[in-house]
């Protein structure tokens, strides 16, 4: 099992990885200044760029939605990984060995090696099988695709191939690259026969689709028969292999993600040509399985995605309207009727799926399949009532005893007696009986709970209420974040706390009762017009940023600064109590930032990526002295004022020796104050 993952090689790690050159590979970055680059906002829509980073530093900041932080935290939130894997691909791109605490490992080196190998094999195998699908010999590919609307852009995007129909087009291929035998039987993109001598490729004369992660790595393959003559499945996946998990993986997620991010929904469909379909139509979040049902790994990703904080987001199951669509839409529920009123089910009447719609209606229609969604509780419960013939009493009296059940299971308290009015309206009986009918149901339910009934399982590996352990797809605080404490076991804010809407605690699509949520006050801005606030700002924004441009005086002249405004003042303390000597800057930056309240650390960010108004480096050297010497002239100011009041109220005879003593010091000042004003 991986431990902590060590202070040192977080912070390590961080220092040495260029922050510049992870977010180029996201965001289009131009200069901005001296050492300041800026682009479009990957976390917002918006026509000119406010995102801003500055590699010296090592952080980012948007000064339109506020997202800042450092290397880490932006991979983390682009991903959408733990704080821990984050560090250890990070660590992977550097060749860097982290340490782990309490006798806790994490990958060997040589496994990370391994897995690089299987990581390059797939990359140039999904290559291969694209290159393929322009063949003469893919003519079946590209006809099966044509045919369902899916033109050779579509295919491009998709990253959708061709496997030959011979024995080992692709085995050749990969030695030719240089991968042995042993390294391609990890791949799972081979078989071997009785005679163990026999090695061949898996997937011959079908249409691929690359299967990616997160990170849109290709991890797998799927395959679809396109020959009569085939003998295999309709549909054949990588077998289970050090990469490809197929519980823990959905097809379309790489595209879809940040869709889902921004939007808070998932839309999960049944197969490759559904989600292509789905796409295409601008339902890009949706995603599928991988030959097994929507299980509790799927719902990790989906709580990663959908919200940091654990509240809203919609889940939207699609299925065909037959009788087998209509059972896969049910199975959750068979074992544990405990449901959200974000999940949605959305069932085409004519029982098609996404891919049937988009050809036969058009793009429209399968918007409008989504937009048509029901929600999971009224699909559940009509369902049940179907079974039924509701034009007699014995039939009313049977389904309400088979749906007073599911209504009784509805955890949300507001939500089970509204349910259970809109029960009495579809079979036509009185509201109280209805009612009746589902307290009597939840009495039972409670009674077989206490007489060891289980609970919370999911039937068939589907979503259940609070059947999965959620804390791997949680971000904790950059301060839990920085020594390693919490990069296990941490919840989202608000999560914690049980607010309601979500996804369970535990991993399912569940409600919760809410509770205060104490926040700590956004800090006030004070008014920019102000000139004071501003230079007090412009001397924060110095020190953050170049901290070598102050000597031990300039130092000593800061910590004793006085800053007016309460924000500040607090990033001033922060400052001093970091301290300077000998730290690289990004880290310095993050220590700064441990010292504050999260109220305060994205502000710190802002900071510190602010652009100096300097074109080169002398005139970098010469905006920090003028703004330090405008800062300390400032606080001699103040000091003069305070010594002139005193000496004001003084009586020169009662204390002669006191009155002299602030006319020097009133001098001294004064020479400080013109020394300081000359230096500008």
């Amino acid at each position: 099992m991986a431990g902590l993952i060590k202070r040192e090689d977080i912070d390590e790690v961080r220092s040495r990885t260029d922050i510049k050159a992870v977010i180029d590979g996201y965001v289009t970055l131009k200069s901005a200044g001296i050492g300041s680059y800026k682009g479009l906002c990957p976390f917002h829509d918006e026509r000119s760029p406010s995102f801003h980073v500055r590699p010296q530093v090592g952080s980012y900041h948007c000064f339109g939605c506020g997202e800042s932080g450092d290397v880490i935290s932006f991979v983390q939130k682009m991903d959408h990984g733990t704080f821990s894997e984050t560090v250890e691909k990070l660590a992977a791109r550097l060749g860097y060995e982290l340490h782990y605490e309490d006798g806790g490992t994490g990958p060997r080196r040589e496994d990370v090696g391994k897995r690089q190998r299987l990581l390059d094999a797939h990359k140039i195998a999904a290559e291969f099988f694209a290159t393929q699908l322009r063949t003469p010999g893919a003519q079946a590919g590209r006809d099966f695709l044509q045919e369902r609307g899916f033109d050779p852009a579509a295919a491009a995007h998709f990253g959708v191939g061709y496997a030959p129909q011979g024995w080992d087009s692709l085995l050749k291929h990969l030695t030719d690259k240089g991968f042995t035998r042993d390294e391609l039987a990890g791949t799972g993109m081979f078989s071997t026969g009785s005679d163990a001598s026999r090695f061949y490729d898996r997937f011959r004369g079908r249409l691929i689709w690359p299967i990616r992660d997160l990170t849109g790595a290709v991890i797998g393959f799927g395959a679809r028969k396109l020959y009569e003559d085939d003998q295999g499945p309709k549909y054949l996946n990588t077998p289970e292999t050090q990469l490809y998990k197929k519980s823990q993986v959905l097809y379309g997620i790489d595209l879809a993600k940040r869709s889902i991010a921004k939007e808070r929904q998932i839309v999960v469909v049944e197969g490759y040509t559904d989600v292509m379909a789905c796409h295409l139509a601008g339902i890009t979040t949706a995603v599928a399985t991988c030959g097994t049902a929507f299980g509790e790994d799927h719902v990790k990703i989906a709580r990663r995605l959908l919200s940091d904080d654990g509240s809203g987001g919609e889940v939207i199951f699609t299925f065909d309207g037959d009788a087998a669509g209509q059972k896969a839409a049910l199975r959750a529920f068979e074992d544990d009727q405990r449901f959200t009123a974000q999940t949605y089910v959305a069932v085409d009447p004519e029982g098609m799926d996404p891919c049937d719609i988009r050809q036969k209606h058009g793009d429209a229609a399968v918007a409008e399949l989504v937009r048509s969604r029901r929600p999971l509780f009224e699909f559940a419960i009509r369902s049940t009532l179907r079974k039924f013939d509701l034009n007699t009493v014995e039939g009313r009296v049977q389904a309400l005893r088979a749906a007073a059940p599911v209504v009784a299971e509805i955890r949300d308290p507001a939500m089970r007696p509204a349910y259970a009015r809109e029960l009495a309206g579809w079979l036509g009986i009185d509201v109280d009986e209805a009612a009746r009918a589902v307290a009597s149901a939840g009495k039972r339910l409670r009674e077989g709970a206490g007489h060891g009934k289980p609970q919370g399982k999911a039937s068939h590996g589907m979503v259940s209420s609070h059947g999965v352990a959620g804390h791997d797809g949680a971000r904790g605080s950059q301060r839990e974040s920085r020594d390693g404490r919490g990069q296990q076991n941490h919840q989202p804010q608000g999560q914690q706390h049980g607010q309601s809407g979500g996804f369970a605690q535990q991993g399912g699509f569940a409600q919760q009762v809410p509770e205060p949520v104490l926040e700590q006050p956004a800090f006030l801005r004070p008014d920019p017009r102000d000139p004071a606030a501003r230079m007090e700002r412009q001397a924060l924004e110095v020190a953050l940023q170049q901290p070598g441009m102050l000597d031990e005086g300039q130092w000593e002249r800061f910590k004793a600064a006085r800053f007016s405004v309460p924000a500040y003042l607090a990033v001033h303390n922060a400052i001093i109590a970091a301290g300077h000597a000998g730290t690289a800057p990004a880290q310095w930056v993050e220590q700064v930032r441990e010292e504050l309240p999260d109220t305060l650390r994205d502000f710190v960010s802002e900071l510190a990526v602010t652009p100096l108004h300097a074109r080169d480096n002398d005139g970098l050297a010469r905006y920090c002295r003028d703004i330090l010497n405008r800062l300390f002239e400032l606080q001699v100011t103040h000091l003069k004022a305070e010594k002139l009041g005193q000496l004001q109220r003084l009586d020169p005879s009662a204390d002669p020796a006191l009155f002299q003593q602030l006319n020097r010091e009133l001098m001294e000042l004064e020479m400080q104050r013109r020394a300081l004003r000359e230096d500008q």
